[in-house]
């Protein structure tokens, strides 16, 4: 069994007379991370196994190409990272946040490839959905249990087109409980055939406004959206959040044109928070587990279920009994408890398209 891993990397090197010096920026980077989590310089070597000298030597290369500091010294408290660390550790959580899911599903195909050709008889499970913590933690899981998986990031749109073409095997979507229900779901029925698909609940999640810390502008409501001072970033268009976003704010009739920033866009909802997080918004639409990984402030506003839809003759074919299993395995569960925003309700249960969405007028395919 092998993994394929592909990391982003970004890389500092000086310009003019300054050419020949070039900054390690990933040990860099993991120094700064040390020091902003231990308030020490020697703690953050020990972690690297380098002396303090040696660290020191490469903080002070990485201020002498910069030409300014990287750390404040706070006598008798340690040491903290000034604004130029704390702007390199932001820089490096937006390229991951927006890279990663795409050089996942990358590598994800590049194993499947592989294992192709080492062992072809042996199919992995095809999942398909956009980037989300308790899809990650499931992937995770799935990996532990040394299943083959091949792992593509689509919006919801796109994994349950994915699945009525036939080329994934579960298909990640989410639906908002309450009144836009039935408009969201009317946008996955195009593809979802009742005689053919049936679902498998995920989890509850919540979704609402990510705010800067201690929530400065006092954004409470989508209004405020349209405040004059207020920037926002969005989710791209065909994403399950931007279609619950535009609904909602057709609802409270908020025009789009008066958001400034509505077309600034990011791929995930990680990549949302850590926009935010970087002082270049001051609030975006999402789930409260990316604000609170990033610092943030959260103002909860709908709650929402996570679903797979699969093929009924896959489950009859017990192709996704592993998977079920791991759904309902009490470790995963307190995996997804210790989400923030994130409830395993009902979590592996399979459903009708009719039981989960209450068998009302439209539940049928288009």
């Amino acid at each position: 069994m092998f993994k394929i891993a592909i990391q982003p990397g970004w890389h500092i090197q000086g310009t003019g007379a300054e050419s020949s010096s070039a900054v390690d920026t990933s040990l860099l980077l993991r120094l700064l991370a040390s020091i902003r989590e231990s308030g020490s310089i020697a703690a953050a070597g020990r972690l690297e196994g380098l002396s303090y000298r040696h660290v020191w030597g490469l903080l002070r290369s990485a201020e002498q190409l910069f030409g300014t500091p990287l750390l404040e010294k706070r006598p008798g408290k340690g040491t903290r990272l000034s604004h130029l660390g704390t702007v390199l550790l932001l820089a490096e959580d937006r390229i991951r946040a927006r890279l990663s899911p795409t050089l996942d599903s990358l590598a994800s195909e590049l194993e499947a490839e592989i294992r192709k050709a080492v062992a072809p008889e042996r199919s992995p499970l095809r999942l398909y959905a956009s980037h989300g913590f308790a899809v990650a933690a499931l992937v995770d899981w799935i990996n532990t249990a040394q299943m083959p998986v091949e792992l593509r990031y689509r919006n919801s749109t796109e994994a349950v087109a994915a699945l009525a073409r036939g080329e994934c095997d579960l298909a990640g979507f989410h639906v908002p409980i309450g009144p836009f229900e039935q408009d969201a779901v009317r946008q996955y029925l195009q593809w979802l055939d009742p005689r053919k698909h049936v679902l498998v609940q995920l989890a509850l999640r919540v979704q609402g406004l990510c705010v800067a810390p201690g929530n400065p502008k006092r954004i409470r409501a989508l209004g405020d959206l349209a405040r004059p001072g207020v920037r926002f970033v969005n989710r791209q268009a065909g994403s399950g959040t931007r279609m619950l976003l535009e609904l909602m704010l057709a609802r409270d009739q908020v025009p789009q044109q008066a958001i400034n920033g509505f077309d600034s866009t990011e791929f995930t909802h990680a990549a949302v928070a850590a926009y935010i997080a970087s002082g270049m918004a001051d609030v975006g639409f999402g789930i409260e587990t990316a604000a609170r990984r990033f610092g943030l402030d959260f103002v909860p506003l709908v709650t929402e279920r996570y679903f797979f839809a699969v093929e009924q003759s896959a489950l009859d074919a017990r192709r996704l009994d592993d998977v079920l299993a791991i759904l309902k395995a009490p470790g995963f569960i307190r995996r997804l408890e210790a989400l923030p925003g994130y409830e395993p309700v009902a979590t592996g249960e399979v459903l009708t398209l009719a039981r989960a969405f209450g068998g009302r007028p439209g539940a049928q395919p288009s």
